[in-house]
């Protein structure tokens, strides 16, 4: 099936998602991205809803896109009132789109009790709105909204509906699944249905609110839609909408259709990425295909498999998508997960050296007490490292206090005294902070600056606290989970100790180690 087309609603359906706000540049710059990864459609907004969506789509015609046609959307005209006169399909008509997708209403319920008018009314605002921006010269989706449910309600009306919008001009249907609550087989049998009634161009919309939404748009294109609506990484209203990166890999690599081209493929996870850092939210790391954890591998069984053949624990090659495999340390892990990173690190080990059982020892210890180091690479190096004696320490500490004072108009300050000797040179300094970390980061820092300036090229990017034994309340070992990055990486480490201070300070030193070990830095001799 070449003539799939995939069709991205991100910039309207998943600017919706709780936690979203993208600015009009943002717009822009996502919009640039879809059309470099091969993207048919590029849904832009509703330009007659508000003004930042009227200035996405000025700044967007000035920009030549390669691959990808922009589309603006809009409801029906309103009740009562011509296509002509209505302010939203004036809108259209000043964006510059060539695309315009209209939602109309198909589920008589909702034409009586929300838009509380007749249902021949609603088929005449059908009517004439599309066939007014056809004869405009535009090309016209409709958006056929809560239609599974309304064909489940009332088959003959439902019908109607899509009748109408195909003879006012409609060059695709699109089947909506707006509340997200069919299932897979309602769909595939739904769209059988309309496709023995109507000869149209379907298209499909499902959200995810029944956790299918994906399969959904599978089904429905094995069943004969052409065209695939979705977001990136599946944001949206409430549970989300169906995710564009699950169904363009399964698009093209289990059921064979060209819906983009290999090479655009390998581009799948720099995509999904790139516009879970524009929109702010934290990738999830078992997103399919494309999260970090998505060929990542623990057990020790499925380690050795994975050595011998990858396919044993694998469904794809993870390049494919632009993916990565990673074998995991842990105490699950074995000797292998030991061996293939100390063959990373160009430390030639064997199952049979006593420094391998060493280091499992070690790591098999150090879970028992709350380390996972799977989660925290950057330490684990740090600890390989130490244990086979590769490792020089860069700085040693010699002490530290953290003060915390509550003063009577409730202000609270943090302030942390370090003593570190780097190279036979005593540091004795002090710094405040926004908490205790941040104050004990801030002192380390400046003990350590002088001596290594990369550091003021690296920051903390996430701070996670996780109690190891609820039951044991106050008491409880705690694991502090650090991020690092500078301008060119990202690193994670860990500490664990019954006291949250001391676990912070076990990651934040081992934070600063191995930015140190990455840059190779060698500290100014100041004596």
């Amino acid at each position: 099936m070449s003539n799939l087309k995939i069709y991205d609603t991100t910039l309207r359906d998943g600017s919706q998602a709780e936690g979203i706000s993208y600015s009009v540049m943002d717009k822009v710059r996502i919009a640039e991205e879809l059309d470099k990864f091969g993207i048919h459609y590029i849904e832009g907004g509703w330009p007659g809803s508000n003004p930042k969506d009227r200035e996405f789509f000025e700044k967007i015609n000035r920009i030549r896109l390669k691959n990808s046609k922009i589309a603006a959307f809009s409801m029906t005209r309103r009740p009562g009132i011509k296509a002509s006169r209505d302010p939203n399909i004036a809108a259209l008509l000043k964006s510059g789109a060539e695309v315009i997708t209209i939602v109309g209403k198909t589920w008589d319920f909702h034409v009586t009790d929300v838009l509380k008018t007749t249902l021949n009314e609603n088929l005449a605002m059908i009517s004439d709105t599309i066939s007014f921006l056809n004869k405009k010269g535009f090309t016209v989706f409709y958006d056929a909204e809560h239609f599974f449910d309304a064909y489940k309600a009332n088959k003959e009306y439902s019908l109607r509906t899509l009748i109408t919008a195909k003879n006012a001009g409609a060059q695709s249907l699109c089947l909506c699944d707006t509340n997200g609550g069919s299932l897979t087989s309602e769909i595939t049998r739904i769209i059988k249905e309309i496709k023995n009634k109507i000869n149209a161009p379907l298209g499909i919309h499902c959200h995810n609110d029944a956790g299918v939404a994906v399969a959904n748009s599978l089904a429905a294109v094995e069943s004969g839609a052409t065209i695939v609506q979705g977001t990136i990484n599946g944001y949206g209203e409430r549970c989300g909408n169906a995710d564009l990166i699950a169904i363009i890999a399964n698009l093209k690599i289990k059921m064979g259709i060209n819906c983009v081209s290999g090479q655009q493929l390998k581009q799948l996870t720099h995509l999904s990425h790139f516009i879970s850092e524009i929109s702010n939210m934290r990738l999830k790391n078992e997103q399919p295909f494309v999260g970090d954890s998505a060929f990542a591998h623990k057990g020790g069984m499925h380690i050795n498999a994975i050595m011998k053949n990858p396919l044993t624990y694998e469904h794809i090659e993870p390049n494919l998508v632009g993916n990565h495999r990673r074998i995991l340390v842990s105490e699950l892990g074995g000797k292998t997960g030991i061996l293939l990173r100390a063959k990373a690190l160009n430390y030639d080990l064997s199952k049979t050296d006593p420094q391998t059982k060493k280091i499992l020892d070690l790591v098999q210890s150090l879970e028992h007490k709350g380390f996972q180091f799977e989660a925290a690479e950057a330490s684990f190096q740090i600890l390989m490292k130490r244990a086979l004696k590769k490792f020089d320490n860069f700085f040693e500490l010699e002490g530290f206090k953290v003060v915390i004072e509550k003063s009577q108009d409730k202000k609270i300050t943090s302030e942390a005294i370090i003593k570190v000797k780097v190279k036979g040179v005593r540091e004795h300094t002090a710094a405040e902070g926004d908490g205790p970390i941040n104050a004990l980061d801030n002192a380390l820092r400046k003990a350590l600056k002088e001596f290594y300036p990369a550091l003021s090229k690296m920051h903390l990017s996430d701070f996670k606290v996780r109690v190891l034994d609820e039951k044991a309340g106050t008491a409880a070992r705690v694991r502090v989970l650090i991020q690092s990055q500078d301008e060119d990486d990202i690193w994670n480490t860990i500490g664990v100790h019954e006291n949250i201070i001391e676990a912070s300070w076990q990651a934040l030193a081992d934070s600063v180690e191995y930015k140190l070990l990455k840059d190779k830095s060698n500290p100014v001799d100041r004596r």
